[in-house]
């Protein structure tokens, strides 16, 4: 409670601009003006709409209300977007007991508040933990039911990105939900194309694959691999080395979330994991992952709570809640990315790092894992009793 008022109190005195609530609001406005969607600049700022013109339609409810209005509107939607993300992810991780569930959602909104991937979206008015509960209420859904996969199509129809997820789904043999994903993300782009066809022509064929309207790929704000490659040489391109990282990144993510997606008979929280590495690849390999973008690190400091029981888990979970409550990219002395010290580039780019190494412990567990189960016989056929040999392995090495 405390922390909440405390987080409130300094969100009035600090007036944030919620700049991109703006920039929502503008495109809403757009639309409803029948002015072009995609020529439209946010007066004082010069930024331009980057969502698929489905995306503009949803914000049309925005001009309803003034800016001050608004702004108190989407600050308390945060609040309650978060303490739904955090019951999803838990849910999500099976942990805590029910009887503790509403204690633990509490205790996040407290805590979480100050991740800085959370904090940023507050401050700029994002739509991020909208977003981030759609997937997690797609990947809490049971395999069979017949909605599986709307919440990841209709995020995908609004931020692209979580597309990744589609393909998890479909490499993890989740089949019917990964076309009913597609087909939301299909209808959903038709319903913007029958509204605004010149606005879905123009972004489909063009705007969508130019990154410069997202923004400077060489920012500190920018926390993805290829943002960590282009301050690590100090160029606004990486070229072929940028290329080739994302490319070895993007195969080992892809291929660990999928093992452990298809792990559920020998690994404990397997299709929790799965989900938290497709998200993390999928930060990893974007051109552009804004920190704001990093609001995974809630379903993924839950995870990392929830297992939590030997000193080197204990670890993990300290290190990677410090950096998502460091916000030490902020303290870099060149924010615009161009010659940071060699001092400073760890802390410019702070997450890809912490990413990298969740894939690779995720990785390097799963292959122990799946090394004793071939040691036991079939390991698609082990009993349920299995699910505990992770902790197993990890109390006896």
């Amino acid at each position: 409670m405390l922390s909440i008022a405390v987080f409130t109190l300094q969100r009035h005195q600090h007036g944030a601009s919620m700049v991109d609530m703006l920039v929502y609001r503008a495109e809403g406005q757009a639309v409803v003006n029948g002015e072009d969607l995609y020529a439209m600049r946010l007066p004082g700022w010069d930024l331009p709409a980057t969502y698929p013109p489905f995306a503009a339609m949803l914000f049309v409810p925005s001009t309803w209300f003034d800016v001050s209005t608004l702004r108190v509107l989407v600050m308390l939607g945060n609040y309650a977007l978060l303490a739904l993300a955090a019951f999803l992810s838990f849910r999500l991780a099976g942990w805590p007991a029910e009887r503790n569930r509403a204690a633990a959602v509490f205790l996040a909104v407290g805590v979480g508040v100050w991740l800085e991937p959370v904090y940023t979206t507050f401050q700029y008015g994002q739509v991020n933990l909208a977003i981030l509960c759609l997937v997690l209420w797609d990947l809490t859904r049971p395999d069979r039911s017949p909605l599986k996969g709307v919440g990841i199509g209709l995020a995908t129809a609004i931020k692209i990105t979580p597309g990744l997820f589609a393909v998890y789904l479909l490499l993890t043999g989740r089949v019917r939900a990964a076309v009913v994903s597609g087909v939301t993300f299909l209808a959903a782009g038709l319903i913007g194309w029958a509204a605004l066809p010149d606005a879905s022509y123009g972004f489909w064929t063009n705007y969508l694959w130019d990154p410069s309207r997202v923004g400077v790929t060489v920012l500190v704000d920018n926390q993805s691999l290829r943002g960590a490659v282009c301050r690590l040489l100090d160029v606004n391109d990486p070229g072929t080395v940028g290329l080739i990282a994302s490319a070895l990144v993007a195969s080992l993510g892809i291929a660990v979330a999928v093992l452990a997606g298809r792990s559920v008979r020998v690994l404990r929280r397997a299709d929790a994991w799965g989900g938290v590495c497709t998200a993390l690849t999928a930060l990893l390999v974007s051109p552009i992952s804004w920190t704001h973008h990093w609001v995974w690190c809630l379903p993924l400091l839950v995870l990392l709570a929830a297992e939590a029981r030997t000193l080197g888990r204990r670890v993990l979970l300290g290190v990677t809640a410090a950096v998502f409550l460091s916000h030490v990219m902020w303290a870099v002395p060149h924010r615009w990315g161009r010659e940071v010290g060699w001092n400073w580039q760890l802390a410019g780019s702070i997450y890809p790092p912490i990413g990298i190494a969740i894939l690779v412990i995720i990785g390097l567990r799963l292959y122990g894992v799946w090394r004793r189960a071939a040691g036991e016989g079939d390991a698609w056929a082990l009993p349920a009793s299995a699910l505990d040999h992770d902790d197993a392995l990890t109390k006896q090495g």
